[in-house]
């Protein structure tokens, strides 16, 4: 449940939980401009910078990053990029936020983009994406003193916001002070409201030089200070364990898939010239060429790491397929069913009297009938879930402006491109199988899959713990009158996605099978027809009111070769924990050599998401999920 709100007879929202005003009386906007956007030199430090990184320790009903978002849009001088971070214990309803919002008619269109992604905020961080991923609002939920010890930022402004240190004493003390320090480079600028002296005298033993400013009604004075510490701060804990870019530099992608093309399209964002190789003739040659594909979050009792990821995935994915892809075509937000083993709906104790239950919950009569399933069928319904065709999100990740596709271009190896007197330089060059130059960045980002490691192996590089994993769709066009096949994806040992739009009618797909160590293609007439006979009866198991319609289809009875069984088959890229690797290959020995591989047989939940983090590593911007969740994905784990 969101935090309740109390509506003062004025309009102004108030907190029971604090028993406090969430603004002042005029509805907080020339606090938000004058004390923090102003109190910090905004706009004017930000311009001509590649980006720019504010610190927030109190969302409330985001009018501080409303304004902020606005004043961005307004600035001719504004960086490409807009980290705004902000931590919040106690999150309020979407509605609430846009009631407060109604107050000023100018921010209502933002305000109406930020209630449309302000769901699901279990604890923990939250990536939401606005201005065509030029403006990045990290939202963090939790305690701000935990959350600021937890995560790995440096900011360049401070907006230290909250409740009065009398109402929630919590926020301003010496040791949430000293996290928010921890996050600051020297020269970073912090604004507040309060001038208690507690809060002045805690932000000078933290290294800030603090000093009173004349106010606006209601406030006589306001605090401004700059982080200026008489001694060197520690950097060990926010120094990024490889080169960082300060700046856009030239980037070669080798693979077409989801990954690099995910990958390429963040760091064109971020104003990068961007080189994708691959040898087929098209996007997604390999295993994101499959006809349709699902992303759905992943359930675990315990909410474990890859259920946060794959939540973080699911999110990202959503934000990039709606500003990319046509919905009903291309892509289709419709919810996924997923049927669930016996007494085990795998949702944790207490999950859908929250924000979980945004995400997922059980599956209601009307959706098990829907899908054809008995009532006492355990499923669980994913509202946040649907269904991609993977090669058009390919294609229009590439079609990103500071991308160059480059088609039937394989790489043989990777070499460090050789100075004038002989030694390395920083540049990385691709070469082909006769050694001949083919491309040169500063750096170069490995998403081709399995071929990965022969890359690695051809560059001397230490090669990456993947497994291949190969496996067979089976599809084939739909008859206009199969009402019995479920107007949405089901899933759970295999999965049904019917109701494909193709260039000819609908389509269903069933699959897929899942064959470790296996790297072979084709299949073998022999191994095709085993894979088609696991699909069926997969399909019975998982539908069997479903399963009659399709029954010819799949025993080569159908009436027509048009409504007969199709194969599609590819080889996935997993490791052996199961979870993507992305990150740099050896900072020391080999910098500017990254990788983005091991999606498995999640790419949709997973690649955009990895295309964010490798970018944000690369740029020492803040990360889109938590820290510990990209440790567990990065390759720094893959040394232990």
């Amino acid at each position: 449940m969101s935090e309740p709100i109390d509506w003062l007879p004025d309009g102004t929202p108030f907190s029971p939980r604090f028993s406090d005003r969430y603004h002042s009386e005029n509805g907080g906007l020339d606090q938000a401009r004058q004390v923090f956007l102003h109190g910090c030199g905004l706009p004017g430090a930000w311009a001509g910078q590649a980006q720019w990184r504010i610190l927030e320790t109190g969302f409330g009903f985001g009018l501080n990053f409303l304004l902020t978002w606005a004043a961005w849009r307004a600035d001719a001088q504004r960086p490409r990029l807009l980290h705004f971070i902000s931590t919040e214990a106690w999150p309020i309803g979407a509605a609430d936020l846009l009631r407060a919002a109604s107050a000023h008619p100018a921010l209502a269109p933002l305000a109406q983009e930020l209630h449309d992604q302000f769901w699901g905020l279990l604890p923990g961080v939250h990536r939401l994406t606005f201005d065509g991923g030029r403006v990045l609002l990290t939202l963090c939920v939790g305690d701000a003193q935990t959350v600021l010890r937890q995560q790995e930022w440096t900011v360049d402004s401070v907006y230290l916001d909250g409740f009065s240190p009398q109402r929630n004493p919590d926020l301003w003390n010496l040791h949430t002070l000293k996290a928010v320090a921890r996050c600051c480079r020297r020269g970073t600028r912090l604004a507040t409201w309060t001038i208690a002296r507690s809060v002045r005298d805690a932000l000078t033993q933290c290294g800030f030089n603090a000093e009173k400013v004349a106010g606006g009604p209601p406030k006589r004075d306001n605090l401004q200070a700059t982080f200026d510490p008489r001694w060197e701060p520690r950097t060990s804990r926010t120094a990024p364990a490889h080169p960082v870019h300060t700046a856009p530099a030239r980037c070669m992608v080798i693979g077409a898939g989801l990954a690099g093309a995910a990958t390429a399209a963040s760091l064109a964002r971020r104003g990068w010239q961007v080189q994708v190789l691959d040898m087929g003739d098209a996007p997604a040659a390999g295993a994101s060429g499959l006809p349709v594909g699902l992303f759905a979050p992943h359930l675990s009792p315990d909410d474990n790491v890859f259920s946060r990821v794959s939540r973080s995935g699911v999110r990202a994915m959503l934000q990039q397929s709606k500003a990319l892809l046509q919905q009903g075509v291309d892509w289709n937000p419709c919810g996924v069913l997923e049927r669930r083993p016996e007494l085990n709906l795998g949702l944790p104790e207490g999950w859908e009297q929250g924000p979980g239950a945004d995400w997922s919950r059980a599956a209601s009569a009307p959706i098990l009938q829907a899908a054809g399933l008995a009532q006492d069928t355990p499923a669980c319904w994913h509202a946040k879930a649907g269904w991609v065709q993977p090669a058009r999100l390919v294609r229009a990740l590439l079609a990103q402006p500071g991308i160059e596709w480059c088609p039937r271009t394989p790489v043989a190896r990777l070499q460090r491109s050789p100075g004038t007197n002989g030694c390395a330089t920083g540049q990385w060059q691709a070469l082909d199988e006769h050694g001949h130059a083919i491309a040169e960045a500063e750096c170069v980002v490995l998403a081709a899959g399995p071929a990965c490691n022969a890359l690695l192996a051809a560059s001397s590089a230490p090669a990456l713990a993947l497994q291949s994993v190969r496996g067979q769709l089976s599809w084939g066009l739909q008859d206009p009158g199969a009402t019995a096949l479920p107007p949405f994806p089901v899933n759970g040992n295999g999965g049904l996605v019917a109701h494909v739009p193709r260039e000819v009618g609908l389509a269903w797909h069933m699959g897929s099978t899942f064959e470790r160590d296996v790297d072979a293609l084709p299949l073998t007439p022999a191994e095709a027809a085993s894979a088609h006979a696991t699909n069926w009866r997969r399909l019975q198991e998982l539908l069997p009111g479903a399963a009659p319609t399709l029954q010819a289809a799949f025993a080569g009875t159908s009436p027509s070769d048009a409504a007969a069984v199709r194969a599609w088959a590819s080889v996935r890229c997993t490791s052996t924990d199961r979870l993507p690797i992305v990150g740099p290959v050896d900072a020391q020995s080999l910098p500017g050599l990254w990788v983005c591989t091991a999606m498995g047989a999640r790419g949709l939940t997973r690649a955009v998401l990895c295309g964010e983090l490798l970018a944000a590593l690369l740029n020492a911007e803040p990360l889109p999920l938590d820290a510990r969740l990209a440790r567990a994905m990065g390759t720094e784990r893959l040394e232990k």
